[in-house]
């Protein structure tokens, strides 16, 4: 089966999975003069961030923070259209507060509001944050404003930036990077976390993710009113305009290669077939490869390469609204347990739940600054806890209300009053289900961990060594996760499309 194309126009191109990053492809392929269908496995578009409603409860289902706002001007660039007629962006100050075990807090934001706390906790550590933030500032432009939607052809292309990164630190892990500036644990733990909202252990991670840092100080971090879906509505309403088609509920089951390696179209689970010569695929890397195209035409991307690669953690999810008010929280709330470095260790080494019990989470709330996403005196949250991807074993039918009543227990003891009882809308995801909802291999709901060797060259390409006409996009790729990492993943991969 074709699908309708402009006249005259026989660059057709289909894309599978409408995630940010396949969202982002489709505008950009669509406004380059591509006739773009997009295939979307659910029946809605935003993959990871797309939007539910209980009880009059609207939430979010994952991305929260918008970091790099001329990103999404960037899209709406192509058709002539500014991002304010279509989003209104509200800035986020502080970016997080981060509360310790002792219940006492940190709230992460500017380097001169930082610079105040950190005067406050640990006087003797003033010089050394501000000898780390200037040491990140060519790291920022290295491996952001360089190198982030540029693709890594060669190895001979990672030689030619391989000793810049080494001598910028990329040998040190980001705790390691951290420490040489910072003493006091506490603020350790301040300045390390950000690995863990893209998947990675900051003991493991490699320093050069400490330009997130920068990226936030360079552009804040902002929230998008109605919630991080409506970022999705638009650009779905972008490509529309844009002449680009949608279909829902619509489950690629093959990609279709010929006996020269060169993709001819895909079939879906119900038995449709659409041609195209340019498949972009935003299903997550490895469940591309394994579950969508025959082994023998998989050199260089073999199950054995993406069964033996190390994966990012996974999460359990409890999304729930209440019926009440928690003025005393903050939109964005990181709380970290009593151990940092061990309960790491359990998640991502172990691959265990604490035997302890504890753990570490991001508490998001945001209807602290944006009330119609619940009913009147009511908030709409969700709480996100690492957790071992599913290499852990863990039963999750057997394992998720026992480890959501010690999670509620623990908000309702030390943080939200009276919980249990206020919770009027409720919904628990499991690494089982991202497994399943999401195509995520292993239930890694970050994809690939990014360690030094899966990062840059080392990470699967944009464009498929193996088989001709199939790209990728997403936080599989280059350069990896998070909301900027996957939007400028689809610009690479439609620059080297055009």
């Amino acid at each position: 089966m074709d699908f309708d194309h402009k006249k005259g126009n026989n660059k057709r191109l289909i894309i599978i999975g409408a995630g940010l990053g396949g969202l982002a492809s489709a505008i950009r392929m669509q406004a380059a003069g591509y006739d773009v269908l997009l295939l979307e496995k659910t029946n809605q578009i935003g993959g990871k961030a797309s939007v539910f409603k209980i009880n009059n409860h609207i939430f979010d289902a994952g991305p929260t923070a918008i970091t790099v706002p001329h990103l999404i001007q960037e899209l709406f660039d192509l058709n002539n259209e500014n991002m304010n007629d279509y989003l209104e962006l509200i800035p986020i100050e502080p970016y997080f507060r981060i509360y310790f075990h002792d219940r006492s807090y940190f709230n992460y934001s500017t380097v001169e509001e930082n610079l105040a706390q950190i005067a406050k906790i640990s006087p003797d550590d003033v010089q050394g944050y501000k000898k780390m933030m200037k040491s990140i500032e060519p790291i920022f432009q290295k491996g952001f404003l360089e190198l982030s939607d540029k693709p890594f052809k060669s190895f001979f292309s990672m030689l030619k930036i391989g000793p810049p990164l080494l001598k910028l630190g990329a040998y040190r892990s980001v705790y390691s990077y951290v420490s040489k500036y910072i003493k006091d644990e506490k603020l350790r733990m301040v300045f390390t976390y950000h690995p863990l909202l893209i998947g990675g252990n900051p003991f493991k991670i490699t320093s050069i993710y400490m330009l997130i840092q920068a990226v936030e100080k360079e552009w804040g971090v902002w929230f998008v009113k109605g919630g991080t879906n409506s970022l999705v509505r638009e650009f779905g309403n972008l490509f529309t305009r844009l002449g680009g088609k949608i279909i829902l509920n619509c489950e690629v089951g093959e990609i279709i290669v010929s006996d020269k390696s060169v993709v001819e179209g895909v079939t879906t689970t119900d038995g449709k077939y659409y041609e195209s010569s340019i498949i972009i695929s935003n299903a997550p890397v490895a469940t591309t490869y394994m579950n969508m195209i025959k082994e023998k035409y998989r050199k260089k991307n073999s199950n054995k390469r993406y069964t033996n690669a190390t994966y990012g953690m996974s999460v359990f999810m409890i999304y729930f609204g209440t019926d009440c008010k928690y003025p005393n929280l903050y939109i964005h709330n990181i709380l970290l347990g009593p151990r940092y470095k061990g309960l790491l260790n359990d998640i991502f080494n172990k691959k265990q739940l604490s035997e302890k019990g504890d753990f570490s989470a991001y508490l998001y709330i945001p209807t602290r600054i944006d009330p119609s996403l619940a009913p009147r005196e009511g908030e709409s949250c969700y709480i996100l806890v690492p957790v071992p991807n599913q290499d852990s074993g863990i039963d999750w039918h057997i394992k998720k209300k026992q480890f959501r009543d010690h999670i509620i227990g623990f908000l309702e003891k030390n943080y939200m009053p009276g919980l249990q009882k206020h919770i009027k809308a409720e919904k628990i995801m499991t690494p089982e289900d991202f497994e399943s909802l999401h195509s995520d291999y292993k239930g890694a709901v970050f994809s690939l961990a990014p360690t030094f060797l899966q990062s840059a060259y080392f990470r699967p390409h944009s464009k498929s060594e193996d088989i001709k006409g199939l790209y990728l996009v997403g936080a599989g790729t280059h350069p990896g996760g998070g909301i900027p990492g996957v939007i400028s993943s689809a610009k690479l991969t439609s620059n080297l499309i055009l």
